[in-house]
């Protein structure tokens, strides 16, 4: 029976976490706005890291702008990155469309959420990335900043962090955005492993806010992100 228990509490965590992404999905489809969906990323981040005893942490809160458009990167570790940005960025001015990869607009888990969500679809395997480059131009002259991971995938790694792709400074470049490096310090992945094998009250992520980067800067964007969180 000692076995048992666990199980059950994951068990109990999937199925709520099924249930909470496919209602905000559906309340997404609804939304009349994109601010109205935004508020619903929130909402929905909010109420499954709540439910998993997540506190998330902003240390360098003054460096979020108080106005303007960004092209905002982070690094990525786990499935719960994107939730831990919306908290970090909650009380800010700055609202954002996630680059999403199209596998997720496909996922029995996400698809409904992602698709719904204010995202812009990216598809790796494509040799014609003009419509992902419209997309975003849309976004930004709606007044919408852009969120992504330039990793490109989730870090399975032992590295704090892997290979940039070379997309990200060529969205900020071709949309005049300069960029907001956002840094999780902790490895979000064993944290949500806790909360979820063992239980583990009162966990907390912390993220740190870098200084923006101008588009122009001719560095690449990795040596420039490493310098501004020491890695």
């Amino acid at each position: 029976m000692i076995k048992i228990f666990p199980n059950l509490k994951k068990i109990k965590i999937a199925v709520y976490a099924m249930f909470l992404t496919n209602k905000y999905g559906l309340k997404l489809k609804k939304a009349k706005s994109s601010q109205e969906r935004i508020d619903l990323r929130l909402e929905y981040s909010l109420k499954l890291l709540n439910k998993l005893n997540i506190n998330i942490n902003v240390l360098n809160k003054e460096q979020i702008p108080k106005i303007g458009q960004y092209l905002l990167i982070s690094n990525h570790r786990s499935i719960i990155d994107p939730l831990i940005i919306e908290i970090a960025l909650q009380h800010s001015a700055i609202n954002g469309f996630w680059v999403a990869k199209k596998e997720l607009y496909n996922s029995l888990f996400f698809g409904s959420f992602t698709r719904n969500a204010g995202c812009i679809l990216i598809d790796r395997e494509s040799n014609n990335m003009s419509e992902f480059f419209k997309r975003t131009k849309e976004v930004v002259k709606e007044g919408h900043s852009i969120y992504i991971f330039p990793e490109g995938t989730r870090n399975t790694t032992n590295e704090k962090l892997s290979g940039f792709k070379d997309g990200s400074k060529l969205i900020a470049l071709k949309n005049r955005l300069d960029i907001l490096p956002v840094f999780i310090k902790d490895n979000a992945d064993e944290v949500l492993k806790k909360a979820i094998n063992e239980g583990t009250k009162d966990l907390t992520i912390n993220v740190q806010i870098g200084e923006p980067i101008s588009y122009r800067d001719k560095e690449s964007l990795k040596t420039r992100y490493k310098e501004q969180f020491n890695l």
